[in-house]
Formats: structure tokens, C-alpha cells, sequence
């Protein structure tokens, strides 16, 4: 049996879809008032038999501050991807993403080590990947470094890497993986589903940009790790680096939009001003804070040359993945109408 947690996210769905497809038992973490017949209909986008999948799935209500009942759900379990966590850049979500990030990353490796488990993949992010190597790009060596000043998310994210290396170095058998902006069908309105709908509503952009990688792919290689037993390391999943702009033009030409607008540097430092003079009376100013401004307007180059090389893999080129979940996301929108 396999235990998949955050098994709704836009991720955790598609590696429970592939392992399935590889004839794998799955069972599967919700919270209560997760929607899963949601899940059920994104799966329409990956296959042709979406019912015969979905229904294959033992879902399980778990509760990460609960040791109970993560000893329930890995009754029978030999390997786990942990895919659950909390992601936002906004302020006030700081002390929930410390709760899930970390505390539940602990509390499941926890009561991983009286169960059955043999293997165990942890979801982590680019986000932590701070030191460049003789290239000037970012890789699996790429230490985070405490002295610069992050995300709650990116803290939030090393020091949950940091529980799954104490168990890696107490014997558990882990692999690390650090995927970019994942790109995914279904899940709209949380994370990295919102990619659409925020260049869709915002008639601006930034001058930097980030690694993308389509989920399909983020899957595939986590399964193939695990398949490989490639233990006691990290790996970096992304397709490709690009800007911003780019893929702003790319959808929002797609949606019959004009060009975004992109805001300087210059023009987001007076935002952050404003967020210090006004940010109690605007919520929205909240988020323009000096981490994420660096985010926004820096654009990295990060290396996926170690995963190619391990598992010979061929990622799907960035624009084709955004044309087909693009297509996705609107003919989810015109069902909706």
C-alpha cells in the first residue's frame, strides 16, 4: 500500500493518478470538507477512464497534529509521498504554514518509524535553493542560506527538508525533491492552480521570473526516484526557466487579452513603503514585503541536469504545458457558466 498526504492538491492528485495507472494500491489523504468529486473531474483531463481510477482510491481523513490518526492511516503502508503543505507568501497565513510545513512533516515522520514504511519521498520547493554554483545556477548544492532574508514559505519549506533529513540520517530511506512552479489542471483556486486566473485578472506582471514544470512531469519523476531507490538525496524538478512576461503573453494572448504591464522594481519598493505607512488599512499591501519583492523581480537560471541524468527523463517544453492546461482551464470556465 502506498499513502499519498495532500492527495486534493494539484500535485498529491496526479502521483495517486500514476501510481494507480502503474496498477499501484493507493490510499489517499483529504481533510473533511475537502472536495473530491473536484479531483474526479480533473482527472477527466489525464485519462479516459477517469471514474475507473478515482474509484480505486482509499481516501482517509487525517489530522497532521493528531499522532492517532497518522497511525491509522499508515496501517499497511510501505511507502509514502508526502505531498501536503500549506504554500502562500501572504503574512497572515505565517504561523499555518509553520503548523503543516513543519509540525506535520515531524509528527508524520514520527510515526513513520514504528510502522512499516520503507520509503519515503518529501515534496519540497525551489524556494529553499539559495547558493549558485561555478554556472551562476542554482542546483541540488544549492544550500539555503540562513543570513539572507526569505518567504515564511521558503523557512517554512527548509525546515520541514530539515525534519526529513534527521529521519534520512536515522535510517529512514528519503528522497528530496524540489519542483518549481508546478503547471496543472483542476485546482484553480489554490497555489500554483491559480497560475490562470492570476494572469488572467491582472493587467500587470513583474520583471523577473521563475523554473516552471508541468505536474504530469513532477510525478513521473518522483515515482521514477522512488522506483530507483535513489536514496538520501535531493533532486531538483524543473522543465524550464522563464520570464514572467513570457508566459503572461502566452495566456493572456490565449484569452484574447491585451499585454500586461510590467512594474518595475523601482515602482514595487514605493508599494512596500506603502505597505509599511498603510498596510493595516490595505490588506493587499501586506504582501508587497521585501522577500517577495526580491521573488518577483530576480530571475535565477536552476538546474534539472541531475534528474535528466539519473532517470534519462525528457521533460514536456514549458509552452506546450501551459497550451494544454490553458485548454483545460477554459473549458472548465465556459462549464461553469
Amino acid at each position: 500500500m502506498i499513502f499519498v498526504t495532500g492527495a486534493t492538491g494539484i500535485l498529491g492528485r496526479i502521483i495517486v493518478l500514476e501510481l494507480l495507472k502503474r496498477g499501484k494500491n493507493v490510499r489517499a489523504s483529504k481533510r473533511p470538507g475537502s472536495n473530491i468529486n473536484e479531483v474526479k473531474h480533473s482527472y477527466s483531463f489525464y485519462t479516459e477512464n477517469p471514474d475507473d481510477f478515482f474509484n480505486k482510491i482509499e481516501w482517509v481523513n487525517v489530522d497532521f497534529d493528531d499522532l492517532d490518526s497518522l497511525t491509522t492511516a499508515l496501517q499497511g503502508v510501505d511507502e509514502v509521498y508526502h505531498c501536503a503543505a500549506k504554500v502562500s507568501f501572504h503574512p497572515k497565513d505565517e504561523k499555518e504554514m509553520y503548523r503543516t510545513n513543519i509540525k506535520g512533516t515531524e509528527n508524520l515522520l514520527f510515526a513513520c518509524e514504528g510502522s512499516d514504511v520503507k520509503k519515503f519521498l518529501h515534496v519540497s520547493s525551489v524556494a529553499v535553493l539559495d547558493n549558485f554554483n561555478e554556472k551562476g545556477e542554482l542546483d541540488e548544492d544549492s544550500d539555503f542560506n540562513p543570513k539572507l532574508e526569505h518567504s515564511a514559505y521558503a523557512i517554512s519549506k527548509h525546515l520541514s527538508e530539515m525534519e526529513a533529513w534527521r529521519a534520512s540520517a536515522e535510517g529512514m530511506n528519503v528522497i528530496i525533491i524540489n519542483p518549481g512552479m508546478i503547471v496543472g489542471s483542476g485546482n484553480w483556486t489554490q497555489s500554483s492552480g491559480e497560475l490562470f486566473s492570476t494572469f488572467e485578472d491582472n493587467s500587470f506582471t513583474f520583471s523577473g521570473g521563475s523554473a516552471y514544470v508541468d505536474v504530469r512531469d513532477v510525478a513521473n519523476t518522483a515515482i521514477g526516484l522512488m522506483d530507483n531507490n535513489l536514496f538520501g538525496e535531493r533532486f531538483i524538478i524543473v522543465a524550464e526557466n522563464n520570464r514572467y512576461a513570457d508566459l503572461a503573453k502566452q495566456v493572456r494572448t490565449r484569452l484574447g487579452l491585451k499585454d500586461a504591464r510590467i512594474l518595475s522594481q523601482s515602482v514595487l519598493n514605493i508599494g512596500r513603503i506603502a505597505n509599511i505607512l498603510f498596510g493595516w488599512l490595505i490588506p493587499k499591501l501586506k504582501m508587497v514585503t521585501k522577500s517577495n519583492i526580491e521573488a518577483i523581480s530576480s530571475f535565477n537560471t536552476i538546474s534539472n541536469h541531475k534528474v535528466k541524468e539519473k532517470l534519462n527523463y525528457q521533460f514536456i517544453p514549458v509552452k506546450e504545458s501551459i497550451d494544454f492546461h490553458l485548454n483545460n482551464y477554459i473549458n472548465d470556465k465556459k462549464l461553469k457558466k
